[in-house]
Order: structure tokens, then sequence, then C-alpha cells
């Protein structure tokens, strides 16, 4: 098969075309380690809304960055989904904040790859604000409509991170332009909305929300004697669990300060669990922002209480949620937040700090409990309510699970999507593009 070329529908012809989604995602791969540099959240929103749309029959292309020598331009990824190794700029790891100036190339390749197809992509689902820049290249050249979900936006991480946000200031007015250009902005939570409108001056009206979510085939709960069992973990201690990217603005500092308060005027036997990061990260390989917070833990006196695992498998991870007896999640800022949603599947209570994503996924007093960012002693003193009323932190954790459920599983958050992709294909006028195959849209 040539570069370029769609594989053979294997679905009978009577079945109608499969529906073509050009999903763009400059420097969040999906074929990427969760966990690792650059690696979080942004990576399993596009993998998994990738494969619940694959799933309903629709044919998805991935563009992403190649930063490796010898990845292969085209891979086959899963059925229906194809990820595309863009060859825009060196082929190496490159901080996202430092790739702007190599997004004009990877905006023409992807044009240029998109007009070799039988037949034009549908729509372009654009992941992050450059991505939106390609996104709508391929509007102004290919008159293919954009959907983009931002993940972050400038304005917020400028606030929170003042000048320890190195984006360049150009992001603010790119970010902007997109908002007025976009034929739809998805925003993952109320706030992340309320954001765009009152500090961009966004057009409420071309804004929906669909969420992130889990997979209800990965993540589970399970007995917790069992997870520390097979994580070879001690089974009478009192385990809080952070995970996800290890960088200043997850607030990892701050579950560290309320394990030395928990433990200094709670008198509580607790350890902390940190999994995350480069998989050898325990092997004289630390990252800045690893060693900082490992001479933090030492100099509170609380070293021997603080793992940092390193990255873990995917598959993995339902067994570190359900070996803890509390997840704590408390960054500075955070447009979503997928993990305290995997938590929750996993019928664990949940510590998070009320900002973005997070004030609306966890119910306070409900599925765990609302601090305010960066508050260790707020932290350690719900920890210590858990961990002195057990039946609650039950209660709290089969509730969370109940609402994860229901509202916040890959399937659910797909079928948004692809009606919002439905609606802004249908409001196309048949001039405005050249003359493609665009057929029904598959159903969730």
């Amino acid at each position: 098969m040539l570069l370029g070329e769609l594989p053979p529908d294997p679905r009978p012809a009577s079945a109608g075309a499969v529906k073509r989604i050009a999903i763009v995602s400059e420097h969040a791969s999906p074929l990427a380690a969760p966990g690792s540099v650059d690696s979080g959240g942004q990576n399993v929103y596009v993998a998994q809304l990738a494969r619940e749309l694959a799933l309903a029959g629709y044919q998805v292309d991935i563009f992403t960055r190649r930063d490796a020598i010898g990845q292969k331009q085209l891979v086959h990824w899963r059925r229906h989904i194809r990820v595309i190794h863009v060859p825009a700029g060196p082929a190496h790891y490159i901080p996202k904040e430092k790739m702007l100036p190599y997004i004009d190339s990877f905006a023409r390749f992807v044009a240029r790859f998109a007009r070799r197809q039988d037949a034009l992509y549908d729509v372009t689902h654009a992941n992050f604000f450059m991505s939106g820049m390609v996104a709508r290249h391929l509007k102004q050249v290919l008159g293919i409509p954009f959907v983009i979900t931002f993940h972050a936006l400038g304005q917020v991480r400028l606030r929170a991170q003042g000048a320890a946000d190195t984006f360049p200031p150009a992001r603010l007015q790119i970010e902007n332009s997109l908002m007025r250009q976009a034929d739809r902005i998805i925003a993952e939570c109320p706030q992340d909305r309320l954001d765009m409108e009152q500090l961009y001056d966004a057009p409420g009206k071309r804004i929906d929300i669909a969420p992130c979510g889990f997979d209800p085939q990965e993540l589970w709960p399970l007995p917790m004697r069992l997870a520390r069992h097979k994580l070879g973990l001690a089974q009478g201690k009192f385990l809080i669990l952070q995970l996800g990217r290890i960088v200043p603005r997850k607030g990892i500092d701050t579950v560290i300060h309320s394990l030395a308060l928990l433990r200094r005027q709670h008198g509580i036997d607790a350890a902390l669990l940190v999994v995350g990061g480069d998989a050898a990260a325990s092997a004289c390989r630390d990252t800045p922002e690893l060693a900082r917070l490992r001479a933090l833990a030492a100099h509170l006196g609380i070293g021997a209480h603080v793992h940092f695992t390193g990255r873990k498998e995917r598959a993995e991870l339902r067994y570190w949620y359900s070996a803890a007896n509390v997840f704590v999640t408390t960054p500075w800022y955070e447009p979503f937040g997928i993990t305290p949603v995997e938590a929750m599947a996993c019928a664990r209570p949940v510590i998070g700090a009320a900002v973005g994503g997070i004030q609306h996924t966890v119910l306070d007093g409900g599925t765990g409990f609302l601090v305010p960012p960066r508050d260790p002693q707020a932290v350690a003193d719900r920890l210590a309510q858990l961990q002195r009323d057990p039946q609650l932190a039950a209660a709290l954790g089969d509730e969370g699970m109940r609402r994860a459920f229901r509202h916040y599983t890959w399937r659910h958050v797909a079928r948004k999507a692809a009606a919002i992709y439905a609606d802004v294909v249908g409001r196309q006028r048949p001039d405005a593009r050249p003359a493609c195959s665009v057929s029904r849209l598959p159903t969730l």
C-alpha cells in the first residue's frame, strides 16, 4: 500500500462509506507512554477518542509530529485508525513551548497528505492551539471545517505560572483568533467555557462542553488487599496516591507537605505513592522537578514514606488506584484532569484542588473533597478525616464510581464529539469546499 492510500473498507458496500476525520495533535501522540515527559491527559484523550470513533466505523487519521529518527511516517495503529508522523522540525523531542516555528511546515505537510486521499476529510478535530493553526490552514486551502479542543488556555496558564510560563507571547493572540475562526469549540468543563468567554470574549453559542473520560475495560475497582499483594505494598498502611506527570504545576509538593502534616499533627502512619514521570525515575536519572520533590521529602523528614515509582503502563493503573486509600491531586490549574475520574472509576475517594475541571468532576462531600490549591493543611485535615472514618471513605468511593460510569466513559465522550462533528458538517454550504465524499455519520 502506498503512502497516503486508505486501506480497503472492510464493511459491505451497502453499509456506506466510513466517515473520514482528521485529528491533529502536534505534540501529544497517542502512541507515547502516558506520564512521560510532555505526555499526559491530551495523549490519552486523543487515543481514546479515536478508538471509540473507530469502533463506531469512522475512519480516523491522527497527525502528530515526528520526534524520533526511524519512526514510520504512517502507522496502521488500529482498525480504522492511522497515525501519521509529520516531518516538521528535527526528528527528536522538542518541548511544546518551542514547537511554534515548525507549525507552518507541519500544516503544509498535512494539506499535501489530505489532497492525496481518495476523498477529503469531512472535519478536522484540532487539539491544542498549535494544532488549531494546522486545522485553520486545512480550512483555508481545502475548505475542511474544524473543531478545536484547547486542553489548556494560555491566559489561564500565564495567570497560574507567571514568569515560569515559557510559551511565546504570540500564543494568546493565536488562541484569540482561533476562537473566532473555528467552526466549533469543545470545552472540557464549565470552567473551561467560562474562561474562554471571560478571558477571550469567545462566542458562547459556538462552545460545546464534552468532558474527558476513562475506559471501563481498563479501569475498574479491585479489592484493596488483592491490589496491594499484586504490587508488593504493605497491607495495613494508610496509602495516598498521586498519579500523573511530574511537573511543577501539578502541585505534588503540596501533597508531600500534607503527608508531613498528617504524620506530625495527626499521628497517622501514612505513605505517599507518586506514580508517573520517567520509567527509570529511580535509576539516578531524575528530572529537575523530581530531584526537587525528593529533596523536599527528605527536608521534611519523610523521605522514607514518599515512594516515587516511575511511570507505569496503562494496564497496571487499576492496581495502583485500587491499592490506595485515597487519591489526591492538587494542581495550580487543571483544564480538566483525567486522573480524578480514573480514581473514581476505581471506587477511590478523591481529594482535589478546586480548580478547572476537578471542581466539576469531584463532588465535594459526595465523591471526595475539594480543597484550595497550594493548601497542604486543608489536604492533611481531609486525609485525617478519611483515615478515621473508613465507612465515609468507602461511601465516597462508591458514589464516585457510580458517577464515573454514568457520565465519564470514553464512549459517552465520543458520542458528544460525534454529535458536534455532525452539526458542523451539516451546516457547511455545498459550495464551501472542494467536492468530496460526505457520507452519513456512523452511530456511536
